[in-house]
């Protein structure tokens, strides 16, 4: 198959992470011809662009495909990713993100690419909004979604609250867990005596890590609330804050504001490889923003068999199974939050017992190459509709109506050999 990818950037993350290695498999294990199309990664967000090049993966960086809404720009992408689609000629298109999904979708569907596929890796609308902003971004991905052929949730959440917006029919998702490198974090425990050497921590001290860009609906000043209520009753447990963003001179003055600049370590933004290192320093994973999609430091702080504690949002209940893996807490709350650190900082045996079941729950679940396999079966599935004779065959809840025989290029016909 010849499949084109797009996102519309490759900064640090889960999704972004989950395409490249998608893409390799796709690649390596399956024989297929791929391209990975994206946007200029953002400031302060890091870059996977090197990762995906060293892996071989083919890839075209659009200047105009970028994450704000800029109505000029926006056009221009549009029309460079229908450019690149009828250069490519692809079998499948599949998007990720709200900005690429909505063009990508859009883009494909006009040209009658056979199989067009979307993965919701969170969804752009969310309570946190303004009223119009929500509406607008709904209707944006209610229109998009009939411009697919399937669509796949990285969480069951995802599809529950897409299904209950209206977005789709429940029958048009497919849930895939987001799939990674599970060894490094297995094996991360090798490193746990060197990382907590470098970063000053002694055998007396607990600490209590948080993976996320410093950035708005994270969760880090419910982290630093619920910190000054631990320290005051066990001085011994400390804080890692592992990633950049915007945010980190506000943060630094609200926790020096509260005299609690010792108990607090910021390490910056860190390459995807250091993770399972400074998971391994840490004796829990707290994970406290307010929204998304199933977040990938959740799995990976458990791989590492570490408990974690989470708001209980979108996808968390997931794999924060309670009294089994980890802690689910409400949203925002801040005293449940500090009983928990503390019960976990001199209760050793829990903490072994959660990352061991954790641990258990995850190895098999959230394995890349599961991951790709199962994507690829549904890439197969909606082309052996339209080979095996179905004319104008057309899943649920998509307009797009793709012809019988070839592709429609607009300017010619591709076999879909």
């Amino acid at each position: 198959m010849r499949i084109l990818h797009l996102i519309t950037r490759l900064m640090l993350g889960g999704a972004q992470e989950n395409t490249v290695l998608c893409c390799e498999d796709l690649m390596r294990e399956h024989g297929d011809e791929v391209l990975l199309v994206t946007g200029p990664p953002g400031e302060h967000e890091g870059d996977l662009l090197p990762r995906a090049r060293a892996g071989g993966v083919p890839l075209e960086v659009l200047p105009a495909l970028q994450r704000q809404i800029h109505p000029t720009r926006d056009l221009r992408a549009y029309f460079d990713i229908k450019r690149r689609i009828k250069t490519f000629r692809p079998d499948v298109v599949h998007t990720h993100s709200a900005k690429a999904g909505l063009l990508g979708r859009a883009a494909a569907c006009k040209l009658g690419v056979p199989a067009v596929v979307h993965t919701v890796h969170g969804a752009p609308f969310h309570p946190y909004q303004g009223r119009g902003a929500r509406a607008l971004f709904r209707a944006c991905e209610r229109w998009a979604a009939r411009r697919c052929h399937a669509m796949i949730s990285v969480a069951d959440a995802m599809t529950d609250l897409l299904v209950d917006a209206g977005v789709a029919p429940r029958e048009k998702f497919t849930t895939i867990y987001s799939g990674m490198e599970i060894e490094p974090y297995v094996e991360s425990a090798r490193h746990r005596q060197r990382v907590r050497a470098e970063l000053g921590y002694t055998a007396e001290h607990f600490v209590v890590g948080k993976i996320a860009r410093l950035f708005h609906l994270k969760g880090h000043p419910f982290v630093i609330e619920a910190a000054d209520r631990v320290v005051q009753r066990n001085p011994n447990v400390r804080f890692l804050l592992v990633g950049g963003g915007i945010l980190r001179e506000q943060l630094e003055r609200e926790i020096a504001s509260r005299g609690l600049s010792d108990y607090f370590q910021f390490t910056g933004l860190a390459p995807r490889e250091r993770i399972p290192e400074l998971l391994s320093a840490m004796d829990a994973l707290v994970h406290t923003s307010l929204r998304e999609g199933l977040a990938r430091t959740l799995p990976q702080a458990l791989l590492a068999g570490k408990p974690v504690i989470s708001y209980d949002v979108d996808g968390a209940r997931e794999v924060v199974l309670p009294d089994r893996t980890g802690f689910l807490l409400p949203p925002q709350s801040i005293e449940p939050l500090a009983d928990v650190i503390l019960t976990l900082a001199t209760s050793p045996e829990i903490s072994t017992r959660m990352g061991e079941a954790g641990r258990r729950l995850c190895l098999e679940r959230f394995n890349h190459h599961r991951m790709t396999a199962q994507i690829r079966e549904i890439y197969l599935h909606l082309l052996r509709g339209r080979a095996g004779g179905q004319a104008g065959f057309t899943p649920p809840g998509c307009d797009c109506r793709r012809p019988d025989v070839g592709l429609n290029f607009e300017n010619g016909v591709n076999s879909a050999d």
